[in-house]
Order: C-alpha cells, then structure tokens, then sequence
C-alpha cells in the first residue's frame, strides 16, 4: 500500500529521533439482546468477547511503548542527552522484543561518549507548524497520569554485563527545584542503576505519592562508562513500557483493525491503522451482545473525530485513525489551532520520515453510513445521551450533499485536504448502507428527509440488479451512468438481501449466483475468481441464508465460521494470504487483497452471525 510524505520528518539537531506512532463502563453480560431470540436464551457470542476484551485489554495502562508505531504508544519524541551531540548513537524501536512484533534495541560507545542516554519525551506540535518539535519546559504540553501506581518495562543486556539508570519525570528540573515555564510536576524519579540480566526481565519503578499531573518525560535511560568498567559498548534492549494504573482509564478507543506484523513487511504499513467501517461494525456487534458501555466507548471516539479534524468540520469523518483513543497529545495543535483526532501512519526510519495512506485520509459515503449505524444504534440504547444522535445528523447531513441527480448518492472525497478531489462514482454498497442508515435516522428523528433519502439510495441499489444473472453489480463508473460489471464482489448481494429485506422477492435466487460463483469450500470468496475463503463474507451469506429462512445453511456455514476461528478469538479475514478482490487499493497501482491476519470487521460480521442479528434491520 503505497502512502504520501505529509507531515512528520527526523527531528535529529542535537537530540531526537521522530517515531510518532503514534474510555463508559461496559455491561458484564455478553447474551444476546433484543432482536437475537434466533440463538436461544442465555447465548454468548464468543466473537463479541474476543472484541469486549480488545477494549479492556489495556485500560489500566498508558503505554510509553507497545510495539514499533502503535497506536497506543505516547511520548513519542525522543530526546538525546549525553556528553556531545556529534555521532548522536539512535534506537532502533523496531528490533526484536520479548512480546507482539518488536521492541527496542538501544547502545552507547562509552569510548565516544562517556555518559549518554535518551528521554521519551511528548513534545509539541505548534499551530501552523509541520513537524512536532522537542519540548524541554517551555510549552504547557505533559500528559496527566493520575492514577498510575508504578512504571513498568522489561529489558534484557546484551552480555549480561550492562548497568543502566532509568528514570521517568524531571523535565525542566534542575536538580531539585523547577527551573521551567512549564516542567514536569515531579522531580527525577530514578529506579537507580540495574544490573542487567542476559534474558528478559520486568522492573516496576513504584510512583506511590508522586505528583503526577504533568510528565513530559515519560520515561529515559542513561548509562556511563564508570558504571561500566572494561566495557566499550553497552547494549541493551527494552519493550513493554508502560504506567499501570490502580483503576481502569475508560477513554474512547478505536479498535487496531488488524494483528500487528512484523515491522519492515508489507503489511506492517497499516499496524496502527482503526478502520472507521471495522469500528462502527464492532461497536454494533457489542451492543447486540449487550456490551453497551463498550459499544460507548468506540461511539464517543467517533464523535471526538468528527468533532475533531485537523482540518474539516462539515460532518465528515476519515476512513480509517490511528489505533488507541484518538484524542490528540497534549500540546499538539492542527493549523487551526486546536486539538486534532490522529490520523494512521507509518514511520520510515531509513528515510527519517512519517507517512501517511491515501486512502485512510479520505472519506468513504459507506463508511460515513456505517458510524450513522453505530452512533444510532449506541443512542437506542441510551437516549438521554442526545450527543449520539446529533453526531449521527451530522453525518448524515453531510451525505445528503452527496446526492447524485442521476440516482443514488456519490462515492466521497478522496485526498488529503486542500488538495480533495470529490468522488463521481457510485457505489452499489456504499448506498446499500445508506438504505438503513437513513432508514435509521428517518425512524429515530422523525425527519421526512432522511426516509426520502432512504428510498432514494434504494432505487439506486435496485437499479443495479440484473434480473438474468440475478446478482447485483458493483455500481457506477466515474460517469455515474455507465453501470461497472467488470468485478462482482459479494458483498454488494448479501448486503442487498440484508438490506432491502421481505421487499425483495429474489433472495433465494441471488444465493443461487453466489453458491456458483463464489463458493470456495464451506466458504465463499469475494469475488468469482474462487482464490480463498474471505471470512467476513462468508458471516454474511450465513445471515443473509437466515433472512431468507434457509436454517439450515445459516448454521452449517456459522459452524464453518465458528472451526474457523484464530486461537485468541478472533476470525481472520481470509484462509490464507493473497485472497484477491479484483479492486485496487485507493490512490494506487497495487492490487487490494486480503490475508490470515486477525481482523476486526471479520469478528464483528462473526459476532452477527453468532446472534442472528442483521445489523441492515
């Protein structure tokens, strides 16, 4: 997936190395609520724990470092301090580490430098600024982490032989006393020199009775070559740090849409990345479990988003954000002046530089639809919160602009701001969706508007249905008349059934074309090309079986689904590596296609089909 330099470069003067990586208290019980009688009093849907779990995962930590460019990863900046700043030596963040994908490998030439370490500082990013830039005191920019009981990291020696100091806090101390315009609230706080084992071994810096309100400097190390006699090189290695807290920090979250890779791959490029659609699927997913709380916290992360860009304020949101809350840094302003929602990313460490993927920063028409599902569907649940139904009329007033004359409703925008470019083509799914995300709206507010709406995108949707073939095509091309017919995914016919409802009368038939098109196994494909099992489809065709009142093909495929799953809960999005869709990945020349990597929307579509519930009703 190709993506473009736009914002974050080295900062490396006499000090940093630029890594920029980058929660409503949920119910207890995971049955199915109203609507999914279909799997019986008292079911669970193992694919909604898996997605419960995810969000409680980590609400007693901060994460100073998880994994190379995580999400959940803060004080990303990091700050050289040593005795000259001539042949600064660097991390390497994505080496091995002794959990998930990476870990960081650090080391200091004791013959060059006698003393040197780094600090993991936030830093700042100022108002009209491109890059974040170091920050020592002067700006009002720690992080408030009250609440947090200990520091923990692991690290490990290369010989076995290595002592090192690590610290957290004092920036902008000297000494003793404060000696900034804005310094850390507490003084130096050190865990002393460690001998370092040769395997892996954790350590808990204890903060009872800290002040800590304001940290810039999350974490540091230093080592020197008195405390480490005989020795030219002291190398080490660190991973999993993060403050620990006495009680869950309940932010808003976005779920990481796929299982880290290994940094370097392919298909590490979108570690960090939240998919919007694969969001607002699991938030529906959880609160059809029950989970109303979760599906809240994945509902208020949309809402800071949309209330949030670093740019709009029209009522769009951004196909995918960075993984973690998505609330901005302290002290990091967009052009506007403002906190900003942070957007996905890869950080190039041979080039220096931050980039970011064409498609993540665009707006999608079906994603924009599916957040009206969840924000609509978390409001059903708690009707006092009129912020979620307010945030879905935004949404939804900023696709009714996308209205097309010759039917339907048009693709979005693609590109980075100031350089957007409005999409003509209309999309077969995108306005499936809007068929029940007006409906939806329509129903809530009783605004005329968005059930015309509804119907409109209905027509469309009908339209593009081939009463011979019995399938229903892609959707337009850039013309917005001349109907696409070169891929037919799936997708655009279970979601037809699911949407349209008892009002269409072919849904048997259109099973039919998918069973000899797209069958591959126990499974179906994306398209007809039969090169794998793509997972999230195959949840659909299971409900749209169950629609059509075929019970016995919903729970023969439900059972493929359920052999199916990963050993941690979750479903993949395919069988195996380089299931094809026939598509392009947005804004580039590289084929879009799926792999056996954990994947958020398939568990979510795993969790409906667990339940019975057609998130399209």
């Amino acid at each position: 997936m190709t993506s473009k330099t736009l914002i974050w470069s080295t900062l490396f003067a006499a000090f940093a190395v630029l890594a920029w990586p980058i929660a409503c208290e949920g119910d207890s019980s995971l049955e199915g609520g109203s609507g999914a009688s279909s799997a019986g009093p008292g079911y669970k849907s193992q694919a909604a724990e898996y997605l419960a779990g995810r969000l409680d995962e980590n609400d007693k930590r901060l994460y100073v470092y998880r994994d190379f460019s995580d999400g959940l990863n803060n004080f990303t900046q990091k700050a050289w301090m040593g005795d000259g700043y001539d042949d600064v030596p660097p991390m390497d963040e994505a080496a091995e580490g002794r959990t998930g994908v990476s870990g960081i490998a650090a080391e200091l030439d004791v013959t060059y430098h006698r003393w040197g370490g780094y600090m993991f500082l936030n830093g700042s990013l100022k108002p009209g600024e491109i890059r974040p830039e170091l920050d020592f005191g002067e700006t009002d920019c720690g992080l408030d982490l009250t609440g947090a009981v200990k520091l923990v990291f692991s690290a490990k020696g290369e010989t076995g032989e290595e002592k090192v100091e690590f610290i957290m806090g004092g920036l902008g101390w000297n000494g003793s006393r404060p000696a900034a315009d804005f310094p850390d609230s507490t003084k130096t706080i050190s865990l002393g020199v460690v001998s370092l084992a040769k395997e892996w071994k954790r350590y808990e810096l204890d903060l009872a009775g800290v002040d800590l309100s304001k940290i810039g400097n999350g974490f540091g190390w230093v080592a020197n070559d008195r405390n480490n006699p005989g020795q030219s090189v002291i190398k080490f290695y660190l991973d999993d740090i993060y403050y620990e807290f006495e009680k869950p920090r309940l932010t808003p979250l976005f779920l990481q849409s796929y299982a880290s890779a290994k940094p370097g791959t392919d298909d590490s490029i979108i570690n960090n990345f939240a998919y919007l659609y694969d969001n607002a699927a699991a938030a529906l997913a959880l609160s059809y479990a029950g989970e109303n709380g979760k599906a809240r916290r994945i509902a208020d992360a949309i809402l800071y988003a949309l209330e949030n860009d670093r740019h709009y304020s029209d009522g769009r949101l951004r196909n995918a954000y960075s993984s973690g809350d998505p609330r901005g840094f302290p002290g990091w302003f967009s052009g506007r002046g403002k906190e900003f929602a942070r957007l996905p990313g890869f950080y190039d460490p041979k080039s220096g530089e931050w980039h970011e993927d064409f498609y993540a920063a665009s707006t999608s028409t079906g994603n924009l639809a599916w957040a009206v599902l969840a924000l609509c569907e978390v409001y059903d649940n708690a009707p006092e919160e009129g912020k979620y139904l307010e945030g879905a009329r935004k949404i939804g007033d900023f696709i009714l602009a996308l209205k097309d004359d010759k039917g339907g409703f048009a693709g979005g925008y693609e590109g980075w701001e100031n350089n957007e470019v409005k999409v003509t083509y209309k999309s077969a799914e995108h306005n499936i969706d809007l068929i029940s995300a007006f409906a939806r709206l329509g129903r809530i507010t009783g605004d005329s508007k968005y059930a015309e709406a509804s119907d409109y995108a209905r027509k469309f949707v009908l339209s593009m249905f081939d009463p011979e073939k019995h399938c229903f095509y892609t959707g337009t091309g850039a013309d917005g008349i001349t109907i696409n017919k070169e891929v037919l995914p799936l997708d655009s016919d279970t979601w037809a059934i699911l949407a349209l409802g008892e009002s269409f009368q072919n849904g048997d038939k259109v099973l039919e074309f998918v069973e000899n098109n797209m069958r591959v196994g126990d499974g179906y494909d994306f398209n007809s090309d039969k090169d794998g099992v793509w997972f999230e489809g195959t949840a659909q065709v299971s409900l749209a079986y169950k629609l059509i009142g075929n019970a016995d093909k919903y729970g023969e495929i439900l059972s493929f689904l359920n052999g199916s799953v990963l050993a941690d809960g979750s479903l993949p999005a395919a069988d195996r590596d380089g299931v094809s869709t026939g598509f392009m990945v947005s804004g580039t020349d590289l084929p879009w296609i799926y792999g056996k990597r954990s994947h958020v929307g398939a568990t979510a579509w795993l969790a409906f089909s667990q339940l019975g519930r057609n998130p399209f009703e």
